[in-house]
């Protein structure tokens, strides 16, 4: 759950206002290759914890004091989420490069008509 909005940008139309957004926050972890011994692509109690700490941060914010001067687009919240991914969250014992070789495909879903993807490498 985020606030935000895109004052000043005509563009965006009502959305210029102070509105809340419910966001569904999808991910997917996308490799070449399994894990040689577990024949997984990652620990998916890891990539667990990691979306929801990272996700966790962003949690009841005001998107506009958060980045100021940003179009808090959903497609910028997808990257955001991706690059925290990517990071390992924040919390110690995780860091960049806990998942390696492939690609972090982040979707947001703001309603069944909604929803916006970023892919990027890990």
């Amino acid at each position: 759950m985020i606030a935000h909005s895109f004052a000043g940008n005509k563009d965006f139309g009502p959305a210029q206002n102070l509105h809340g957004a419910t966001y569904t926050v999808d991910v997917e972890f996308r490799s070449p290759r399994l894990h040689p011994r577990n024949n997984w692509v990652l620990d998916i109690g890891e990539a667990s914890s990691i979306l929801s700490e990272v996700c966790g941060s962003l949690n009841f914010s005001n998107l506009d004091e958060r980045y100021p001067g940003s179009a808090t687009t959903t497609e910028f919240v997808c990257k955001e989420i991706h690059q925290g991914i990517a990071r390992g969250g924040g919390r110690e014992g995780y860091k960049k490069g806990w998942f390696k070789g492939g690609e972090i495909k982040v979707t947001i879903h703001e309603s069944h008509k909604a929803w916006a993807s970023y892919t990027g490498p890990a």
